[in-house]
């Protein structure tokens, strides 16, 4: 299995393809399990693709401290610091960032903190400001414990971390998201930030955030695109993997043709090629 040396931790991660590099960011349940159904479709869309475990998710190494380092200061930090190194150790040049929810936190904060190494962003589902504290988030949104879950999802969290760890980490994960923390959160001085081009894709029916926190996203960033997806649940690569796709390809294309243009109000469309309506 291929692993590296990241820090004190053993990172592991799977690359596939040749091309321009894509990272595709699990979200904060989950591992790079999460994108078996995504990856092969872009591998064969001509993409290089690096999927990995962020430290204490899936294979990778967690340590005795993971749960005191799951809910500090130093969580968002040293995701990104991860993430370089990882590029680092793999001589992957400037590379596409497409992260799903707490995923997307993560590519967003490394597009801030390295600008030079990032081609674009896709962002899915991420939430952009709390309205509460996330503690009472969680507790709204994940009352149940892993043993009154679905089976099925049971099976997921097996699949993604194995069976003991992902008992544990669902029930010590689900009060406190790691990159959100126990207060209020909020991503936009980060988008503000952001200097490369984003695809901002929010499902319209998702069972955490509403669907104007991904318009709100799209306001900020200074250069992105919106979709949103009718009648999508919140993890959308699952419930619409092959809209998920074209979206996301569709925006690749756009940005190898030098079609994809900053947002200018009072203009109707940017691409040339689209038709318009006489009047």
């Amino acid at each position: 299995m291929p692993y590296l040396e990241i820090g004190d931790r053993k990172i592991y991660y799977q690359l596939h393809g040749k091309g321009e590099p894509i990272v595709l960011m699990h979200h904060g349940f989950a591992s790079l399990q999460m994108w078996k159904d995504i990856y092969p479709h872009l591998v064969q869309a001509g993409f290089q693709v690096l999927l990995y475990d962020r430290r204490g998710y899936g294979r990778s190494d967690r340590g005795d401290d993971f749960w005191e380092f799951y809910v500090s200061d130093r969580f968002r930090t040293q995701m990104v610091e991860d993430l370089a190194a990882l590029l680092e150790a793999l001589d992957l040049g400037p590379v596409h960032l497409a992260g799903q929810c707490e995923g997307g936190v993560i590519s967003v904060d490394f597009a801030v903190a390295h600008p030079e190494r990032v081609r674009s962003l896709v962002l899915g589902s991420v939430q952009t400001w709390s309205l509460t504290d996330m503690v009472t988030f969680n507790a709204q949104k994940f009352p149940l414990s892993f043993a009154e879950l679905d089976p099925a999802l049971r099976d997921k969290f097996a699949l993604w971390h194995g069976p003991q760890w992902g008992a544990e980490f669902y029930d010590r994960a689900r009060p406190k998201g790691g990159a959100y923390g126990v207060g209020f959160f909020d991503l936009r001085p980060q988008l503000a930030r952001v200097s490369c081009p984003a695809l901002v894709i929010y499902p319209d029916r998702s069972a955490l955030f509403d669907v104007e926190q991904g318009v709100a996203m799209y306001r900020v960033l200074p250069r992105a695109e919106l979709a949103v997806m009718p009648y999508c649940g919140h993890n959308i690569y699952e419930y619409r993997p092959g809209q998920y796709l074209e979206l996301v390809l569709g925006f690749y294309h756009r940005l190898a043709q030098g079609l994809h243009a900053d947002k200018a109000p009072g203009h109707d469309h940017p691409d040339p090629n689209q038709r318009t309506c006489a009047t």
